[in-house]
């Protein structure tokens, strides 16, 4: 049954429009980075292997618990806000850095889900107009405006279209910060990298007390 499903979802791909396994080898190793190791210690965290150049971790840093100024471990990824930057840990640490941040005092804050609506129309998910109108309203409230929604989807669409179905993932739920990192990665030089990664960040941080 996986097997009819999967034979109907390219089908389902190539007659939308959308690439599909188009990505060569070596791009799609590019585009599933992964976010290194990291271990949790009594007050610090230790982060290794970290693959996105710009961060303040990269490649490997010790972070000490008084450094960080919030932690999210709602839903994905973890997220820890640090010097203006938001690093990320397995989903797997979820229940240590809950309990990281308690001991340590440090607040806990909710999911951003700025790019989780930002990438909507790149999910293996069909909604109708009324939903993305939705989204726009909720994107307002947190200070992206609709024209400034669509520069960015026309920056990074087909890179996303490359990330979820090139790669097989076909994400259906969210792609949220850290999957339109893993994208944008592949596609850019190390300058342009720089900079996009830079208002990446800002963007997920709007909103965020």
């Amino acid at each position: 049954m996986n097997f009819i499903k999967n034979i109907f979802k390219s089908i389902k791909k190539e007659s939308s429009g959308i690439p599909f396994f188009r990505a060569t080898s070596l791009e799609i190793k590019k585009l599933l980075c992964g976010i290194g190791e990291s271990e949790i210690r009594n007050d610090k965290l230790i982060i290794t292997d970290y693959p996105f150049e710009p961060s303040v971790v990269y490649p490997q840093r010790i972070i000490s618990a008084k450094e960080i100024d919030a932690i999210n471990v709602d839903f994905g990824v973890c997220k820890i806000y640090v010097e203006g930057d938001i690093v990320f840990v397995s989903a797997e640490k979820k229940g240590e850095l809950k309990t990281f941040a308690e001991r340590n005092k440090i607040e806990l804050v909710p999911h951003s889900w700025n790019w989780d609506w930002i990438l909507e129309p790149y999910l293996d998910t069909e909604f109708d107009n009324e939903h993305f109108e939705q989204l726009l309203l909720r994107l307002q409230e947190n200070g992206i405006e609709k024209a400034e929604v669509n520069e960015l989807r026309n920056e990074v669409g087909k890179q996303m279209y490359k990330y979820n179905f090139d790669t097989i993932l076909w994400e259906w739920t969210s792609l949220g910060l850290y999957d339109v990192l893993s994208a944008m990665r592949e596609k850019y030089n190390k300058e342009k990298f720089k900079d996009f990664y830079k208002r990446a960040v800002e963007i997920e941080r709007r909103g965020v007390k």
